[in-house]
């Protein structure tokens, strides 16, 4: 009955989702109504002390990210840099591959070490944009971004400073190159497959003779009257929060040792704060901060007169998407501690295979939990001595472990209710009707590449 009641909230959460419910309103619903089903006396208890503190955890932490993140975006419209980057690359690589171009910019930005929020309030103007000047469905625009953002350089890719890489690296000890031909031989997979599905979509929408689309909420507005910039100029923000989000976070330990505090008045209590918690946010803070002053310093002229209203739109998609994602991450920690996902780990950690059995756990939780970094933290925390000790059994290096554990993470997690779905389809304006499907195949194709992974290292013992 236990392993019921966490599968029937799950159900219920992705369907209010895919309908097109707030999931701000309906996460709670459904994290409570699992909790009263099992019990009823711990309701408030697990709503005030377990829902809302993960909850507000995760705003603590990544609101400022989410905002600022939403404003660069929006300053990257506004300037015209987006319009310029887009002519130029549509100029160089052509219309038929704008669908690589996104992915590529997208990639790029992940890989610098830009949080995937943030390279979606970034990219899509870009997208958008180009998708419009090329006739492209916008419906397809949440796909193509997922595939750039949220897979091989999110988990797959050796040295990606994405968290879901950085985890299994406290557990396995390794590092983030872990397995490196085997990240490299999953990130292609991911890619040439991927393209070729975006792209087929993309040929049976020009053949019914579909267009970009009218009617869109959250449509990026493009001012003709801007000249168009140098793309050199244009891509300089770009560059800018790349480079500087690798220095801050190299760095930036460093400066403050182990721990961080500060004191405002002489014989008050210092504030103190964990550096390892926060110097990589606040590296990807201050890289924004930079990013956002390049473009108004280059582009003043162009977003002076516009900045005042769409710092509004840029504050509202920030607070749509960070409560969004807060939710289902509360949502998360609460079906963790039923007693009916103690069952799912007990059945999953019965798989023989190593790596099967690693593979299907993590993707699996991250698919429950609806968070990659959240499924993995959870299944390695709760599992990764059987898994050391079973891969100490068969002879697999712990690097391989690493590696498969990673990708995992990246594989079930994007269902309707995940947090960065969610937020992808608010900040393009979209619905999940309306663009889920293609995000699923992208699901799909990340998921069936853990498995191929995990085939070449088996057929050829390189990793």
């Amino acid at each position: 009955m236990s392993f019921l009641i966490c599968l029937a909230a799950l159900g219920f959460l992705m369907l209010v989702a895919y309908r097109g419910f707030s999931v701000i309103l309906f996460a709670p619903v459904a994290a409570i109504g699992a909790v009263l089903l099992t019990d009823p006396s711990a309701v408030p208890v697990i709503f005030s002390g377990l829902f809302m503190e993960k909850m507000v955890g995760f705003i603590k932490l990544y609101f400022p990210v989410f905002l600022l993140g939403a404003v660069f975006g929006k300053l990257i419209e506004l300037s015209g840099f987006s319009r310029s980057i887009v002519s130029s690359i549509v100029k160089l690589l052509g219309p038929a591959r704008a669908v690589l171009s996104i992915v590529l910019v997208g990639a790029l930005l992940t890989y610098g070490g830009v949080s995937l929020f943030v390279v979606v309030f970034a990219v899509y103007p870009f997208g958008a944009e180009m998708f419009r000047q090329v006739g492209i469905p916008k419906r397809l625009l949440p796909a193509v971004v997922a595939l750039g953002a949220f897979s091989f350089t999110m988990d797959t890719l050796p040295g990606t400073p994405q968290i879901q890489n950085i985890i299994p690296t406290t557990f396995f000890h390794t590092t983030a190159y872990a397995a490196p031909i085997l990240g490299i031989v999953g990130s292609l997979f991911m890619l040439v497959v991927g393209i070729s599905y975006l792209e087929f979509r993309r040929r049976q929408a020009q053949k019914k003779g579909e267009g970009y689309g009218e009617g869109h909420i959250n449509e990026v507005v493009v001012d003709e009257t801007v000249p168009l910039v140098s793309p050199f100029l244009a891509l300089l923000p770009l560059v800018v929060v790349g480079i500087a989000n690798l220095i801050f976070a190299r760095y930036i330990p460093g400066w403050f040792g182990t721990t961080a505090s500060a004191t405002l008045v002489d014989g008050a209590a210092a504030v103190t704060v964990p550096t390892s918690t926060w110097a990589a946010i606040w590296s990807v803070q201050a890289a924004l901060l930079l990013g956002i002053l390049t473009v108004v310093v280059f582009g003043f002229k162009a977003i002076a007169g516009k900045f005042a209203g769409g710092s509004k739109d840029a504050v509202a998609g920030a607070l749509l998407a960070s409560l969004n994602t807060a939710t289902e991450y509360g949502f998360g920690a609460v079906i963790a501690a039923l007693p009916g996902f103690l069952v799912i780990k007990s059945a999953l950690s019965a798989i023989p295979n190593p790596l099967v059995n690693e593979a299907i756990t993590v993707t699996t939780l991250a698919g429950i939990t609806g968070s990659a970094s959240g499924g993995l933290s959870i299944a390695l925390a709760a599992m990764a001595d059987q898994f050391i000790a079973q891969a100490n059994a068969h002879g697999i290096p712990l690097e391989v472990m690493h590696r498969v554990a990673s990708m995992a993470s990246g594989g079930m997690d994007t269902l309707p209710h995940n947090g960065a779905v969610i937020t992808l389809l608010a900040v393009t304006g979209l619905s999940h009707r309306q663009s889920y499907g293609d995000i699923f195949a992208i699901t799909l194709i990340k998921t069936a590449a853990v498995f191929f992974v995990i085939g070449f290292y088996y057929l050829t013992g390189l990793y």
